[in-house]
């Protein structure tokens, strides 16, 4: 499915309602429906990128400012110590095919993860 047609998209454009924490011309964060600890926040771009193996030199700004959004959701949210992840593909997890960064705290997060 392409980025431009997942839930994500139906998000931004205001179809399906969304716990909003942050927002700019760039992105977009709100808390994840199905958390796995006290704080989950997803960053999602509002240019539909699939994942990061789509993603292309062009998108080195978008991709970095995701990365700031997600400290600064981060430290809004009270955390010190979080973890960032962004799933690539089907096997690694990768649920919507529209790139988005996680931001996960509030509680101790084991390694590896899964």
């Amino acid at each position: 499915m392409p980025a431009d047609e997942t839930i994500f998209s139906r998000i931004l454009r205001g179809e399906i309602p969304c716990d909003e924490v942050y927002g700019d011309e760039r992105c977009l964060a709100f808390r994840d429906i199905q958390p796995q600890a006290p704080v989950h926040v997803l960053v999602i771009p509002r240019r539909p990128i699939v994942n990061l193996n789509e993603a292309e030199d062009a998108d080195a700004p978008l991709l970095g400012h995701l990365l700031l959004v997600a400290a600064r959701v981060a430290r809004q949210e009270g955390l010190t110590a979080w973890r960032t992840v962004i799933n690539n593909g089907a096997e690694a997890g990768q649920s919507v095919f529209h790139l988005h960064v996680h931001v996960i705290g509030g509680r101790s997060l084991a390694w590896p993860p899964g």
